[in-house]
């Protein structure tokens, strides 16, 4: 599966539960691990399981693979790893803490797929 297409489904997913806030950070520039950071809040650890499970589903749903996902125990952070795109699902208050977005010191690539609609 191509990128954008797998970006558009990953903030489709987000967007379809309800995920706040999210954001894709372009890191090709900055890893060669991944490609893309997409990033969102959940009010939640229930929520937070419920998009990072959206995610997996709708990406295995279209062909896509899931290699790992992660967190959902406790539910305040959870990952989900598609390869070249990592999915972060954060409560307000870990994501406040964690600040990923500086972490990478990078503008976000935009909401590309909400724009495509």
């Amino acid at each position: 599966m191509d990128l954008p297409t797998l970006q558009n489904i990953v903030v489709s997913a987000l967007e379809d539960i309800k995920g706040r806030d999210i954001e894709v950070i372009d890191t090709s520039k900055h890893t060669p691990l991944f490609d893309r950071i997409v990033i969102a809040s959940a009010e939640s650890g229930r929520q937070t399981r419920a998009l990072a499970q959206n995610v997996q589903d709708k990406v295995k749903e279209a062909g896509g693979e899931v290699l790992s996902m992660e967190g959902q125990d406790t539910g305040e952070w959870v990952l989900v790893d598609l390869g070249s795109i990592v999915v972060h699902v954060m409560q307000p208050a870990v994501r406040s803490y964690y600040k990923l977005e500086e972490l990478w010191n990078t503008k976000p690539a935009g909401r590309q797929a909400a724009a495509g609609r």
